[in-house]
């Protein structure tokens, strides 16, 4: 009813309405995965989806990566800069980094709801695309020193108007980007995910009313909040530091970046404040964070040492304080340095210094270190099918990014590390893509992909192991382009746990010669040529002689391990039998070697 105000929300209906806002976005996140073109949002899911409410406060995400959507409000606040005049019907594209985007790959919808005339939230989808007109076919660019040698930037740009495209926009990305069929078709299903979204959110409001629709905005804010103080007062007071360290990157950082925070718990007043600004000035190329990235990769690092529980709401976040230092690698960019990177390499480093600061805190704090990722099973590929298309032109040009393996997450109290989960920055929430498919989409062939043995941390809990591949193209040449971080300085183990294998990509040449690829670099193949990787692994926690004997055993069973290591690392010892597995455990021998052992030894 018009004038009508609601002060107060029962609990029972804060439940059903918080229920059905994460059913929005699940719905707008099917949408977006079903009716896209292109692999790398399809088959691995590298897209999020989330409402905010007008106002810029996040308001609900579900299944969503975490280094997309945990700074999503910065996304929103320059649009209601820019324009004075946004109307229902708009939609407004972002992917620019000095503009509250991730980095310019990862392009951004955003669209207004108008609930009666009035209006009440954005819904967003935001998705990484196969290109986006970079001057070669990658969207990873270290060595891109500045923001012009990245691609087309759409800076809060009114892509709709009226509910339909705007022609101009459309037919200039058209223009300049790659495969610009495959754009469009992934565009489109952002719009078609933001629309459900709307009308879902619409339809809301028509049920329950805008009064009471808002009143339950602000308690589930402030339930949020509620939340997250009781969980900081559950914390012991104090000051951790930790530092780690990204890979030298060739012309761009040749020494390696470091990457240093600091982490401050205050029960009394219930915050916790993330101190990065110890860290060094932009580099000259891609793997500079953006704000959003920065900001987002120092909340994620929190959250992964709380509650999984916890309402993640602009409540929740706002009881954490990040502080960020201007023109920094780890910070807020300077204009137009280049930040291709931004979602990658330096974010899952500032996650996982961030997250293991919580291991210095005692058990059952903390985690160990991340995987780190980008190696040759996350590469870009591109090249030209001559069996597809107009074969009249040379065939049917490609461009995508593919994942047919990455690392796994770290060893935490209780638990071991989760296999392809991927880096700190995706959190498990993408899919490792189907050799089946990708084979079906490209002119490629996988030869091999396999857990590598030995690769994950070892640790009372184990960090995961990563993924060993091989894959060549079928036909044609292939251009693979990549920037791995992991090769010299891997994940950490903590609290006594064993660090992780390092990453490593090779090239198998005609002769079937094996060589060892930089860190980061591109390279093309032929048919007769192949490329490997071998994905870092997640670092230990604990002493790995604390670990339980039959866990051993299943790790050794399953192929994760070797007996070798089970027996040095672990101080486990198996012997061949014909049960499941292949493996059994000799338990006088395992006790006899664990009895002269202490953690210090």
């Amino acid at each position: 009813m018009a004038g009508e105000t609601v002060t107060t929300i029962e609990p029972f209906l804060l439940s059903v309405l918080s229920s059905r806002l994460s059913a929005i976005v699940r719905e707008m996140n099917a949408t977006l995965m079903k009716s896209s073109r292109s692999a790398v949002i399809k088959n691995a899911r590298d897209f999020s989806c989330g409402l905010l409410t007008y106002d810029h406060r996040l308001l609900s995400v579900e299944d969503c990566i975490p280094i997309h959507i945990t700074a999503l409000d910065l996304t929103t606040k320059p649009i209601t800069e820019f324009f004075d005049d946004i109307r229902e019907g708009d939609a407004f594209i972002n992917n620019c980094p000095y503009t509250g985007n991730t980095h310019h790959a990862d392009m951004t919808l955003c669209v207004p709801v108008f609930c009666d005339g009035e209006p009440l939230f954005w819904t967003l989808a935001r998705a990484h695309h196969a290109d986006i007109g970079a001057p070669i076919p990658t969207t990873y660019l270290p060595e891109a020193r500045t923001i012009y040698e990245e691609g087309i930037h759409l800076p809060c740009v009114r892509i709709q108007e009226g509910f339909k495209d705007k022609a101009d926009i459309i037919r200039m990305c058209r223009m300049k980007i790659r495969v610009s069929d495959l754009w469009y078709g992934d565009y489109q299903a952002q719009v078609g995910a933001c629309r459900v979204g709307e009308r879902r959110l619409k339809e809301l409001c028509d049920r329950y009313g805008r009064a009471t629709v808002k009143a339950f905005i602000e308690e589930w804010m402030a339930y949020g909040e509620r939340r997250m103080i009781a969980e900081v007062r559950s914390l012991p007071k104090g000051t951790w530091r930790f530092e780690t360290r990204h890979d030298p990157v060739p012309n761009v950082a040749e020494d390696g970046i470091p990457v240093r925070v600091t982490l401050s718990i205050d029960p009394d007043e219930a915050m916790i404040t993330v101190d990065a600004t110890d860290n060094v000035d932009c580099v000259p190329g891609g793997l500079n964070l953006t704000e959003a990235t920065a900001l987002a990769a120092c909340r994620i690092g929190v959250f992964y040492n709380l509650d999984p529980d916890l309402p993640h709401n602009e409540g929740s976040a706002s009881r954490i304080r990040i502080l960020l230092k201007d023109g920094s690698a780890l910070g807020r960019p300077a204009y137009p340095v280049g930040t291709s990177v931004a979602t990658t390499n330096l974010t899952s480093r500032l996650i996982t210094a961030v997250a293991s600061c919580f291991s210095q805190i005692g058990e059952p704090h903390g985690m160990g270190e991340f995987a780190y990722s980008q190696a040759l099973g996350e590469a870009v590929i591109s090249g030209t099918d001559p069996t597809q298309g107009d074969l009249s032109k040379g065939g049917q040009p490609y461009v995508n990014q593919i994942f047919l393996g990455y690392g796994g997450s770290a060893g935490l109290s209780g638990y071991d590390g989760w296999l392809l989960s991927g880096a700190g920055c995706d959190g498990g929430q993408m899919s490792v893509d189907s050799v089946e498919i990708n084979e079906a989409m490209y002119p490629m062939l996988v030869e091999e992909r396999r857990v590598a043995v030995d690769s994950g941390g070892p640790g009372e809990f184990d960090g995961a192991p990563g993924i060993a591949g091989t894959y060549r193209p079928l036909v044609g040449a292939m251009t693979v382009y990549w920037g791995s971080d992991g090769d010299i300085t891997p994940a950490r183990g903590v609290r006594g746990g064993g660090d992780a294998a390092t990453s490593g990509n090779w090239h198998r040449n005609r002769d079937g010669a094996v060589t060892q690829l930089v860190t980061f670099g591109d390279v093309t193949i032929g048919p007769d040529e192949a490329v490997l990787f071998r994905a870092c692994g997640g670092g230990g926690y604990g002493d790995p002689y604390a670990r339980a004997p039959e866990r051993v055993l299943r790790s050794v069973r399953r192929g994760w391990i070797s007996p070798e290591r089970a027996r040095e690392v672990h101080g486990v010892v198996v012997r061949p039998s014909p049960a499941i597995g292949g493996w059994d455990l000799d338990e006088a021998a395992t006790a006899e070697r664990r009895a002269n052992h202490s953690p210090s030894s």
